[in-house]
């Protein structure tokens, strides 16, 4: 069996899944996907960013696994300080599902200057509300809403997150729903 790979440019607002709550948008809205694909692993309603589309689930096991960095961009609430990026680069405790985890020890810096994507389709805030900064996160684990949580375990809440680089492979200069067919997911 020939397996198809894609990434995606998850905008904002829609699920990594392609069936579903019927009034939420999905996946499937980009592009006329072969039965049988997936998401290697997810990004939430509210997140954006690189997402890897295969029908081949071994590939997926691989990409899911701890082996593999996962790299996200980060707007948060506030001017993030030297001692917080600290404490997410040697883990912080978050909470899973009522349950205590202390994350992985991971990558984390700010980002001067912020990164230019595209706007999103929701404004974020205005800037009334104060400064916002923003950082790079690179896991190897992958919590539900781990990254989000971080940031909020140090003081500093994730207004935008994006996810840019899933092991070797960049989001680059795609843009919001853009699909690209890639020969292999590997290497």
């Amino acid at each position: 069996m020939l397996h198809r790979h894609f990434l995606i440019h998850k905008p904002y607002g829609y699920l990594s899944q392609f069936i579903g709550e019927a009034k939420k948008k999905k996946l499937g809205e980009f592009h006329n996907f072969p039965e049988g694909i997936m998401a290697i692993g997810r990004l939430d309603e509210d997140s954006e960013g690189l997402l890897l589309l295969t029908t081949d689930g071994r590939v997926s096991e691989l990409i899911r696994s701890k082996k593999i960095e996962k790299e996200y961009y980060a707007q948060v609430d506030g001017l993030i300080d030297d001692e917080s990026l600290a404490r997410m680069r040697t883990g912080v405790e978050i909470g899973i599902h009522n349950v205590r985890y202390q994350t992985s020890p991971c990558t984390a810096f700010r980002l001067d200057p912020a990164p230019a994507f595209a706007p999103r389709s929701r404004k974020i805030r205005d800037d009334r509300h104060g400064p916002t900064s923003w950082v790079s996160i690179t896991l190897t684990e992958g919590k539900f809403r781990q990254v989000r949580k971080m940031t909020a375990a140090v003081g500093f809440p994730t207004l935008r997150l994006v996810r840019v680089r899933v092991g070797a492979i960049h989001l680059g200069a795609m843009q919001p729903g853009e699909v690209v067919e890639m020969n292999s997911l590997e290497g």
